[in-house]
């Protein structure tokens, strides 16, 4: 069997899977990815990370508007790949994942059936999970619902966030999409049944309006939605800055520190280094910041130049 493989992805944690594909030597016929950009003020054209990749190794590039354009398809079908490998890309037809002889599987950052859905990484750390991981399945008709090939597992730390766990991830699923491959290839693979261990949780894409702490919350849930939302997209909160002016801000990093007689929504400073909000059982200490327009600094930054000692919070 010539092993030839099509890889369709989009941002960065897909091309750590498409490197490690590459540095197997497994022949990548072409690389699918999103069209083109035009993004920012000045409406420049970007490229996806995926593409960016491609372009720099050489590999064929396919970038259609729509997936079941019919020119698409017909050199789709000329490649002649025995297996798509999909990472961090749209929802297939089944005329698309139904093509190659060998299928077509996926890499998830969960361990499924948990968490299907386009933000997985963020939910299970803003949810509380002790442990994540990352795992390969055949694609069908319905959304992360296919036969899984492999998973591997990772504890979730306390010190974890979004970023840190996402890099983690990367790596452990580019592994484990290597060695899909190579059971698939050699007919080695054994495809099982998604299991429903009880309620499954979903991973919905998190949106703007999502994001806003909610300060009437426990400690702990409040710090894990800042670390699963760190640093991208960033949890958010409006404070006034006592002159009546509201100022939004995103929250990167916080520390919990429980106190029973704490006020939800109440602001306490030393004007130097500690800037701390009362919520249901304590206090969150901001660590890290970033007020809207502006670059993010630490909390000692922010408090060198702005008087918090009399703003107010909006819950």
């Amino acid at each position: 069997m010539s092993k030839r493989i099509v890889f369709m992805g989009t941002p960065d944690f897909a091309v750590t899977s498409l490197d490690a594909i590459v540095q197997a030597g497994y022949d990548v016929a072409a690389v699918v990815t999103v069209p083109d950009r035009q993004t920012g003020r000045g409406l420049k054209v970007t490229f996806s990370p995926v593409k960016e990749y491609a372009l720099q190794h050489n590999l064929p590039l396919l970038q259609p508007e729509k997936l079941r354009d019919p020119a698409f398809l017909e050199a789709l079908r000329g490649i002649g790949a025995d297996l798509f490998v999909v990472v961090a890309f749209r929802m297939l037809p089944q005329v698309v994942w139904a093509m190659p002889p060998l299928g077509t599987f996926n890499l998830h950052a969960s361990l499924l059936p948990q968490y299907r859905g386009a933000a997985p990484i963020n939910w299970a750390i803003i949810n509380g999970e002790k442990e994540t991981g990352v795992t390969t399945f055949l694609l069908n008709e319905k959304i992360d619902e296919g036969k899984i090939l492999m998973q591997r597992t990772t504890p979730i730390s306390e010190d974890d966030n979004a970023g840190t766990l996402h890099d983690r991830l990367a790596e452990m699923g580019a592994s484990l999409t290597v060695e899909t491959l190579g059971a698939l290839f050699d007919g080695t693979a054994t495809p099982k049944q998604q299991e429903e261990a009880g309620e499954a949780k979903a991973a919905p894409k998190i949106f703007k309006q999502d994001c806003t702490i909610n300060w009437k919350q426990e400690g702990k849930k409040i710090r894990d939605f800042v670390r699963g939302l760190s640093p991208y997209p960033a949890a958010t909160t409006t404070m006034n800055d006592g002159k009546g002016t509201p100022v939004q801000m995103k929250i990167f990093d916080v520390d919990f520190e429980s106190d029973p007689n704490a006020t939800p929504g109440t602001i306490k400073t030393d004007k130097k280094k500690v800037l701390k909000i009362g919520v249901n059982d304590g206090f969150i200490k901001i660590l890290s910041l970033q007020i809207s327009g502006k670059k993010k600094i630490t909390v000692d930054e922010f408090l060198r130049g702005y008087d918090a000692e009399n703003w107010k919070l909006e819950l």
